[in-house]
């Protein structure tokens, strides 16, 4: 089989096309034929021994895929040869062929396609439960979102709109902006023009009540300073590279509540309610991924480029099978 491979770490450039052996699944497992994969920032991270987990090299990277079940290990059950699934895990997914715990699949509705089901579980699943289970996002809320043309920032955007919030998004770029009001963002910011502070001072003069950051860096103070007292800041992740020093006084005086994202911090009943919510919203057609390019397999590591640059909008699909 066709897979791309990291064979040491590095920038995305480094990842190449090789031929591997076709994998056989284990008891619990299946193989499954994939048909696309999603680029996730946290690829990238991974890829450069960056992330806060590491894979030795060599590895196949890619966290999230669709496709079809060709394969069952033993003692499999629940699924069967030729359902169409979907699936997350921390590397391997940009490959023609992929081995995972059958429980861990998620069958694709029969209306999706390959593509936008590979690009929803990630980025959308991040949003929705930070959304609902840190920043305890409710209708009337004003929600902040940062980096919002991104794959976990504009997924917060729609998500936001979706529960009731007031959403601001800040980007970019005016395309960016645009397409972050196409997904519900009723207020816009430039971070690139203007004085940052002021302007989030302008759109949210009450304050906002919640902040959803994937970004860091230098927006993480301002944004900080624009909540009203007590509002919740949530960190996704630090895509701008720069993890950002907070003010400590910030938070005592304006008695700001500063929370960090990770899955096996919620709960599990809340972590299955949101699970079963975020499957009906896509079920239903009332939310989907906004997919920014499909390239061949061949082209992943210039797709890895755009999402480290932060040049796409959304999500950048691998389409394996093209």
């Amino acid at each position: 089989m066709r897979a791309v491979v990291c064979p040491a770490y590095g920038p995305p450039e480094v990842v190449r096309v090789e031929n591997r052996p076709v994998p056989t699944p284990a008891p619990g497992r299946v193989r499954v034929r994939v048909g696309a994969a999603a680029v996730n920032f946290p690829d990238v991270l991974l890829i450069a021994g960056e992330y806060q987990i590491s894979v030795p090299p060599p590895f196949v990277p890619g966290s999230e895929f669709a496709g079809v079940i060709t394969e069952l290990g033993d003692r499999v059950d629940g699924v069967a040869i030729g359902d169409r699934v979907t699936g997350t895990g921390l590397y391997g997914a940009f490959a023609e062929e992929i081995i995972v715990s059958a429980e861990k699949l998620t069958r694709t509705p029969d209306d999706i396609d390959d593509r936008t089901a590979a690009a929803f579980g990630v980025a959308h699943r991040t949003a929705y439960h930070t959304l609902r289970s840190v920043a305890r996002v409710s209708a009337g809320d004003r929600l902040l979102v940062l980096g919002a043309g991104g794959g976990v920032g504009l997924a917060a955007v729609q998500l936001g709109a979706l529960l009731g919030a007031e959403v601001t998004a800040v980007a970019s770029s005016t395309e960016k902006l645009t397409t972050a009001a196409a997904y519900g963002a009723t207020r816009l910011v430039d971070r690139r023009t203007g004085d940052f502070r002021r302007e989030l001072r302008a759109v949210l003069p009450d304050g906002a009540d919640a902040v959803v950051d994937p970004v860091g860096g230098t927006l993480a103070e301002p944004a900080l300073r624009a909540l009203r007292r007590g509002g919740r800041y949530v960190t996704v992740g630090f895509a701008s590279g720069n993890i950002p020093q907070i003010p400590l006084n910030l938070v005592l005086v304006k008695g700001i509540h500063i929370l960090g994202f990770q899955f096996q911090d919620i709960a599990a009943d809340e972590f299955q309610r949101n699970e079963s919510e975020l499957a009906d919203l896509f079920a239903t057609g009332r939310v989907r991924p906004h997919i920014d390019s499909v390239v061949p397999l061949d082209r992943t590591a210039g797709a890895l480029r755009t999402v480290a640059d932060g040049r796409a909008i959304g999500k950048v699909v691998i389409d394996v099978v093209a």
